[in-house]
């Protein structure tokens, strides 16, 4: 079954010859950039490289996997599914589609088989792979491809944090474009590694580990299971130069058992994205690590948007989440809620439904985060879904665990809401800390003095 086009229409300023995003698939992309002997390093569930891929391998195994896709009658348009494991199977995957113009849907491989069950029934797919067993037949060529620079590419789906998970699609224009702005922002080159541990089924997974490996290229090493005491290892011994991800990961890295300044002297860039990043987070991991430290912004639908660069000050990477990359337009709309538009926006939705109310009248997408822009630096300070309402009164949650954090003993705060009969919600903060906390004394001590405001 082919997947619907959008109903989306892009904005005159995007369309047309002669821009820096048209006329290009992701498979011509991927397939023109130069070769190497070490484009992609398959890692076991220990975090040992078990073969590496030259770009001669992945383009012949792709070719292949292409020549089983129209064997098993996968057109353009068609979608392909699979639990994408951080292999280079998924990376064969996503490719191999591009060549025949199919429609990659991967779903992450950790999905409960009923959330996997649910997605398949909604993408209806032509196929679905067997990662341990994938179909072979008369290898595709570069130059026989189906696909269009205006067509689908992939249907990623949400994390569902805000209810059932959305399917995200995003054409391969819109990613080709994303893929080259972005190792243009970040200064890679042939002689950077990435380390990646995130799922490859998620859009960070999909740009950083599948997409700019490609485009630069420079090494992808992919993590099948995220372990700092591995990562260690394998940023020294893979002279890992890039990494992307959560604060989590690179808690977890400085507080590793072997940890020291020369295990990770390689590294040099790091982008973080998502709840948590603190500017005491990143002023405290740019230290710990040795490298620079920034703070990106941008979602499934919209993939960074904002980020500093190297002619940034680190204080601007620490304390805002950049300014808007390439095309990117930003403004704020009703009570601060974010708003964007660029040639990197999603196309719609696979549900029709799930359009109503996602884009302005004058197609700017509403991103649902609540942010500050001032003199084009962005900061995003919380979620229109996210404000606790704790007795009638609005409560920022980022901006209660700002406060937390302002103790020197709390290295991360999550603040969440709780249902309470006489309050209506009631605040509630998961602290990581680094000494013991009286939980009594910060009742009616520091917590009390930085909150009051928040929790009167």
């Amino acid at each position: 079954m082919a997947l619907r086009r959008s109903r989306r229409r892009a904005p005159a300023a995007w369309s047309g010859p002669g821009r820096p995003w048209d006329g290009a698939t992701l498979d011509t992309v991927l397939s023109g950039a130069p070769a190497r002997e070490d484009l992609a390093v398959e890692v076991d569930q220990h975090g040992a490289p078990v073969r590496r891929w030259s770009s001669a391998e992945v383009e012949a195994a792709t070719a292949d996997l292409a020549g089983g896709l129209r064997g098993a009658g996968v057109r353009a348009g068609d979608a392909v599914a699979w639990r994408a494991a951080n292999h280079v199977t998924s990376l064969l995957a996503y490719r191999a589609c591009w060549r025949v113009g199919a429609v990659a849907a991967p779903i992450h491989h950790r999905a409960g088989e009923a959330e996997a069950a649910a997605i398949l029934e909604r993408v209806a797919p032509r196929l679905v792979l067997d990662p341990g067993d994938l179909p072979t037949g008369v290898a595709v060529g570069a130059d026989d491809g189906a696909a269009t620079a205006e067509g689908l590419a992939v249907v990623l789906f949400t994390s569902g944090s805000s209810g059932r998970p959305k399917g995200v699609l995003h054409t391969h224009r819109a990613l080709a474009h994303k893929a080259r702005l972005m190792a243009s922002v970040h200064g890679l080159g042939p002689d950077d590694a990435v380390l990646m541990p995130a799922p490859l089924a998620h859009v960070s997974g999909l740009l950083n580990g599948v997409l700019l490996p490609g485009v630069v290229p420079l090494k992808a090493v992919l993590m099948a299971r995220w372990s700092a005491p591995a990562a260690l290892t394998l940023i020294e011994a893979e002279a890992v130069s890039f990494m992307v991800g959560p604060p989590t990961f690179f808690v977890e890295l400085l507080a590793a058992d072997g940890f020291t300044p020369e295990a990770v002297r390689s590294l040099r860039l790091i982008s973080s994205g998502g709840a948590g990043v603190s500017p005491a987070f990143v002023r405290e991991a740019a230290q710990g690590l040795g490298a620079r430290v920034k703070r990106s912004y941008g979602s499934t639908e919209a993939p960074t948007l904002t980020t500093t660069t190297a002619a940034d000050t680190q204080e601007r990477a620490a304390t805002t989440d950049g300014r808007a990359v390439g095309a990117v337009e930003l403004r704020l709309g009703p009570r601060g809620e974010l708003e964007v538009r660029g040639p990197e926006l999603f196309e719609g939705y696979l549900d029709a439904g799930d359009d109503a109310g996602a884009f302005t009248p004058d197609g700017w997408f509403r991103t649902g985060d609540l942010a500050t822009l001032e003199d084009g630096w962005l900061t995003v300070v919380g979620r229109t879904k996210d404000v606790i309402i704790r007795a009638g009164e609005n409560v920022d949650p980022a901006e209660v665990a700002g406060a937390l954090e302002s103790h020197p003993a709390v290295r991360q705060a999550v603040v969440l809401g709780e249902p309470d009969d006489r309050l209506g919600e009631r605040v509630v903060a998961v602290l990581v800390a680094d000494e013991p906390l009286d939980r009594e004394a910060a009742r009616t001590g520091w917590w009390r003095r930085a909150s009051a405001r928040f929790c009167p």
